[in-house]
């Protein structure tokens, strides 16, 4: 869950820190509403509390956790505002990004992208959730960083926290690997064929199997999700 932070490397604690807690938090081992404590944490991962302090405010910042001051560090609940306005930015970003690939992702990073999906593929035969979502993400990260979109995709990332914990919850629980698999596939196909207008639907289409998948999610799991008010659950036809 947590991995004990070597003293040895240069990077300041308090990012290593944060970038632990948050990896938890996303991939689910702490869930919505848990408390958090400063001292535990910082016991698990070999550091002094102040480190965690700072990571705490970090995380606060980023909408993982709430601060309440006597009480504690709880990670919040999921928002469906949050998860609609993250996937909005997302597919605007990718959409971009993925018209770009065609017009000039190289051959070998085409072979890059068919390389991940035979990974994530071996990753759903063996069962293995965790390692086909660290594929999944390699493989966009791929295609940005393929094209030299490193920007686009440190936006990317600094908006979708708050997708990344639906997407844990919905492979198993909501949404075929198998369909996702295929969803990328089309997506390196469409890249290779370079053309743009069908490699940005098939992007479109796979950025919004999220939303299919969270009506299923928030009445399996009430209690991860924020009820937003002015946000209706999504339904089938938002697919």
């Amino acid at each position: 869950m947590l991995e004990r932070i070597e003293a040895s490397s240069a990077e300041p604690v308090a990012r290593r820190v944060f970038r632990e807690v948050r990896n938890a938090i996303v991939t689910m081992a702490f869930q919505p509403g848990q408390a958090l404590s400063e001292q535990e944490i910082a016991t698990r991962l070999g550091v002094s509390r102040q480190p965690v302090r700072e990571a705490f405010i970090k995380l606060s910042e980023a909408g993982l956790v709430t601060i309440r001051p006597q009480r504690g560090t709880f990670i919040v609940k999921i928002s469906m505002k949050q998860v609609f306005d993250a996937r909005f930015v997302r597919e605007a970003v990718e959409l971009a990004v993925v018209r770009r690939a065609c017009a000039e992702m190289p051959a070998g990073g085409i072979a890059g992208l068919r390389a991940n999906l035979d990974a994530q593929r071996d990753a759903a035969g063996s069962l293995d959730p965790v390692r086909f979502m660290d594929l999944d993400e390699a493989f966009h990260r791929g295609i940005a960083m393929g094209v030299g979109c490193d920007y686009a995709w440190r936006v990317v990332e600094e908006t979708k926290a708050q997708m990344d914990r639906v997407r844990y919850l919905s492979v198993p629980h909501a949404t075929p690997v198998d369909r996702l698999i295929a969803q990328h596939q089309a997506v390196v196909d469409w890249i290779a064929a370079r053309d743009a207008d069908r490699a940005e639907a098939a992007m479109r289409l796979h950025l919004r199997e999220i939303l299919t998948s969270l009506p299923e999610l928030a009445e399996r799991f009430p209690d991860f999700f924020e009820r937003d008010a002015a946000v209706p659950l999504p339904g089938p036809q938002m697919s």
